[in-house]
């Protein structure tokens, strides 16, 4: 059984075995023999207590095929070539050391070292980097380590996946923590397996970046340039997946090959099939998306091929770097190009230490040479041409910004918040093992500052770096922290200028997730700075819709008009849609405009007329009914009985007056009214011209010797034949006021422009009875007057009658299809005119020839004529 004794006698032989073990180690490191690989040349190493790896990528290394005739070896090795603003990155980190060993309130009495390695952008030197941080110093031995002190910490590394991945399956199995300022486009079922921490944004917040800024600019038909990796593959997915939801089709989609440099010439003809598809293209919005070397590829196709202004939006892991020979090339056609950014900032002291840094005071730093020497096109050996050597004092400050830029880059500020994080971090470690340093060694050894202990530290760790910017991670170990949005500016020298117009803000804070200034980018010329458009076709006007083209994306469309009544308020609108009831379209068909409420009114032209109608015949039936009056005890106005004349002539008044009924606005009171009283009051003409007729008729009939007519010839036969016609006249109104009365409506689709204020005639049978009563009495009338056309003509209505019924019947006739085709006031206005034409037409046929001769023929108007024209 184990007792606290028994513990404490076995942990003190295993320390033992432990020193035994490095002493050993020790002693034997000596006696190792490997074969080494070739080596990697470009390296720095700095001591400390905690090392701090680097693998980072600064240098193309061009090497011939190896045909295993020989061992490789570095003088295969063919003249290099540097990416010269990566070594930036490098002085981040060295200058981020520097500074925290000079801190005395982070990691007092322990230093920071490091040792950095270039990866020369290739998976094989990662891997040979990664296995060098973890063997024995100064000599290769893989998974196997004879140094006394195990001090790797954690490593920085890669721009790209391709670079990280590799690194990551390798640390994995050690635990040792990996700080990624690249890419994070890894995929979240690797997230938990992997040992990374990532200093750049999600990748995710640049994909939700772009399509903010193509949605906030309106260019809906963009080009896509990826890189050929999984990098891009992912972009493409991810783009093809969520824009064309949000609007956006694509002109083209072409993924890039990099080549390495002995290939460019192989891929002239790829190049050629890109820029002949961005020439033919409409669109004026290109995404360039890739990474370090992509910019280095692509300013080889516009120094090959004129392409024409267009605006650039570059991911993240893109920035404007210059080979030695692409150093005086034009850059005008990235002027005005929107890039996308990791968070930087304005350290003090960095660029003092920048300036200050020279060959001379640089001892172990392979990379300042090899940035030297390229950057200043000099050589530190001897050379047979003047000015070709490097003094070692050259100013790095005159550099042009496409070799080196004074100020911390985005990357480079990773790095430095990387060793700040591992610092904090250590620092954390050390606080908690001095403050545990009386407990049993059992204890103290969960404090020992083993790589495994940092992940689950640096998980939702924070803290203010030196330039007071709170540096924070999440749960997943990523750094919580947004994408700026840059407009490049250049100019006529090929100096270039990036202006922050923009960010696109982590997704946990709680200021506005996307944000742009519009007034401070400036575009490239050819738009003459005003904002680009980038469409496939010209936009469907207000007034039109889109109509799709088939095998067409769709953002390319034709623009077909709108359908009568319906309206486009906006530009490109798929389809058009009706106005409210109370609204039409204009004729351009963009705008709804109010209905104009109408109705036949006094003050409309037609109605004023009508009424100026009404009242001159109203005013000629009141002279004639006086004439008559004047003239009662003369023969013609006896001849056939007075009383009905009188009726007759005071019913044809009343029909002229009930026409101001139908005009002005309809009202519950009115709509009735106005039918019943022209139904009545014209069947009370109709009946007393009927009974006119039957009482001459009868009259004649009777002066026959033995006619049985006489009896019928009787006081008041004339009023009784008015007051039985009328009567039921007035019984099939009162049924249709019991029934369905008319009442004001509102009409609202006969008319496009107007809302048409009408009496509803409720039942259109009644409506049609009551007209159809009429008529009846009309023909009766008219068949009566026509077979009893042949009685003596003096004096005698039958003639006139026979006229004046055709006059009536051929009038409503024509008003039946006329009102039913008509529409809104001049529906009223038919029927106005009808009754007027009808009751004109009774009043000229019997009582105008009566009228002459009163007034011009009085000669006529005696018994001796009468009895004349009887015999």
């Amino acid at each position: 059984m184990l007792t606290h004794e028994n513990l404490g006698i076995f942990a003190k032989k295993m320390m033992i075995l432990a020193l035994l073990s490095h002493t050993v180690c020790k002693a034997n490191a000596k006696s190792c023999t490997v074969i080494e690989p070739i080596p990697i040349l470009h390296k720095y190493y700095q001591s400390g207590d905690f090392i701090i790896g680097g693998i980072i990528p600064q240098i193309l290394r061009p090497y011939n095929p190896i045909d295993y005739s020989d061992h490789p070896h570095h003088a295969m090795i063919d003249e290099l070539i540097v990416l010269t603003k990566n070594y930036q990155h490098t002085l981040a980190l060295i200058f981020a050391v520097k500074e925290i060993n000079e801190n005395p309130q982070i990691l007092p009495n322990f230093t920071l070292g490091f040792n950095i390695y270039d990866s020369y952008y290739e998976a094989k030197w990662t891997y040979h980097s990664a296995m060098e941080l973890l063997s024995t110093q100064k000599r290769f031995i893989p998974n196997y380590r004879c140094d006394i002190q195990h001090n790797l910490v954690a490593i920085i590394e890669g721009l790209d996946i391709d670079v990280s991945l590799p690194i990551a399956n390798i640390l994995s199995i050690y635990k040792v923590p990996q700080f990624t300022y690249g890419s994070t486009a890894v995929m979240n079922n690797q997230r938990e397996s992997l040992p990374f921490f990532w200093m750049v944004p999600n990748e995710t917040l640049q994909y939700k970046g772009i399509l903010q800024l193509l949605l906030h600019f309106r260019w809906i038909w963009v080009g896509i340039l990826a890189i050929n990796d999984d990098n891009g593959d992912r972009f493409v997915q991810r783009i093809l997946a969520g824009f064309p939801m949000n609007g956006i089709c694509f002109a083209f989609i072409e993924r890039i090959n990099i080549p390495f440099l002995d290939d460019y010439i192989s891929s002239i003809s790829e190049m050629i099939g890109i820029v002949e598809k961005i020439k033919k293209s409409k669109a004026n919005v290109l995404v360039l998306y890739g990474e370090t070397r992509t910019m280095i590829y692509w300013r080889w196709m516009l120094r090959l091929f004129e392409v024409k202004g267009m605006v650039w939006i570059m991911s993240a892991q893109i920035d404007l770097f210059s080979l030695p020979y692409q150093r005086d090339w034009d850059i005008q056609v990235i002027n005005g190009a929107l890039s996308f950014t990791v968070k930087s900032c304005k350290l003090p002291g960095f660029q003092h230490f920048f300036q200050n840094r020279k060959p001379s005071n640089s001892k172990g730093d392979n990379f300042l040479l090899a940035f030297w020497e390229q950057a200043f096109f000099c050589k530190f050996s001897h050379s047979h041409t003047a000015g070709d050597i490097c003094m070692g004092e050259e100013k790095v400050e005159n550099l042009p910004g496409t070799v080196s830029e004074m100020f911390m880059m985005g990357p480079s500020y990773s790095i430095y918040n990387a060793v700040y994080t591992m610092a904090h971090a250590l620092h954390v470690l050390q606080k908690l093992k001095s403050r545990y340093g009386s407990m049993a060694v059992e204890q103290r050894w969960k404090f020992q500052n083993q790589p495994w202990q940092f992940h689950h530290l640096l998980r939702g760790f924070s803290f203010n770096n030196s330039g007071r910017n709170k540096i924070s991670f999440d749960h997943n170990g990523e750094l919580i922290v947004g994408f700026g949005i840059m407009n490049w500016v250049t100019f006529s020298n090929q100096t270039f200028l990036k202006v922050k117009v923009g960010k696109m803000n982590h997704m946990s804070t709680s200021e506005q997730e996307f944000s742009i200034n519009d007034h401070e980018i400036t575009w490239h010329d050819i738009f003459n700075q005003t904002l680009p458009l980038s469409i496939c076709n010209s936009n469907c006007q207000m007034g039109y819709r889109r109509k799709s083209l088939e095998g067409k994306p769709f953002c390319c469309y034709d623009c077909n008009r709108c359908p009568e009544g319906k309206i486009s308020n906006m530009k490109d609108m798929d389809d058009c849609f009706k106005c409210k009831e109370d609204q039409y379209a204009n004729k351009e068909q963009y705008l709804c405009l109010p209905k104009v409420i109408t109705y036949l009114s006094y003050g409309d032209p037609l109605g004023m007329s009508l009424v100026l109608s009404v009242t001159a015949f109203a005013v000629l039936t009141a002279l004639v009914l006086g004439i008559f009056m004047k003239h009662h005890n003369t023969p013609i106005v006896k001849a056939n009985n007075q009383d009905l004349t009188y009726a007759l002539l005071f019913s044809l008044l009343l029909c002229f007056l009930c026409c101001l009924l139908f005009i002005g606005q309809p009202t519950k009171v009115t709509c009735p009214l106005r039918q019943m009283s022209f139904g009545i009051i014209f069947s009370v003409a109709v009946s007393c011209m009927l009974a006119k007729i039957i009482t001459v008729v009868l009259a004649f009939m009777a002066t026959k010797p033995g006619s049985s007519m006489r009896k019928w010839m009787r006081k008041g036969l004339g009023s009784s034949i008015v007051l039985f016609c009328s009567l039921i006249q007035t019984g099939i109104c009162a049924i249709w006021l019991v029934t369905s009365p008319p009442f004001s409506d509102v009409d609202i689709q006969s008319e496009v422009e107007y809302i048409i204020l009408e009496c509803n005639e409720g039942s259109l049978i009644m409506f049609y009875s009551v007209l159809g009563y009429m008529g009846f009495l009309a023909i009766v009338s008219f068949t009566i007057a026509f077979f009893a056309r042949n009685l003596p003509d003096t004096f005698n209505e039958v003639k006139f009658i026979t006229f004046s019924m055709l006059v009536f019947c051929s009038v409503w006739l024509t008003f039946i299809p006329a009102y039913l085709s008509s529409k809104g006031k001049y529906t009223v206005a038919v029927e106005v005119f009808s009754i007027l034409a009808s009751t004109v037409g009774l009043l000229g046929c019997i009582f105008f020839p009566k009228c002459f001769i009163i007034l011009w023929k009085p000669q006529l108007n005696n018994k001796d004529q009468l009895i004349r024209k009887i015999t």
